[in-house]
């Protein structure tokens, strides 16, 4: 197999279980966007909004999409990970975060892979 035929893995992407938590938080809220926290108060969770309610700027990049809603990552956090997929998955409980889910029970957690 010639070598331009392998694709880049998504650097993001999103558990079944976590794709489905999003389409029902999209039913009840809307449109959504993603954040990834950089470790400071909530740790380095992945962070649910409304997408009128979370300001992207010239710092952040886009990862990629889950569950159809767009995820960001701070630019200089991403040297950290570039080598890494995120891989979010939700969970019952409460992160104590400003996130979106937490309202229902529920947290987003990131796990990653290592890419070659």
């Amino acid at each position: 197999m010639p070598l331009d035929s392998f694709s880049k893995p998504d650097l993001v992407v999103a558990t079944e279980v976590a794709e489905a938590a999003i389409y029902k938080l999209k039913e009840k809220h809307g449109e959504l966007i993603f954040h990834q926290s950089g470790g400071c108060c909530e740790g380095s969770t992945p962070m649910c909004f409304l997408s009128n309610e979370f300001y992207v700027d010239k710092t952040d990049i886009l990862l990629g999409e889950i569950g159809g809603c767009k995820f960001y990552m701070n630019k200089e956090q991403y040297a950290y990970w570039r080598h890494t997929q995120l891989v979010i998955d939700v969970e019952e409980g409460y992160g104590g975060s400003f996130s979106l889910e937490t309202q229902h029970g529920l947290r987003f957690i990131t796990k990653s892979l290592l890419l070659n």
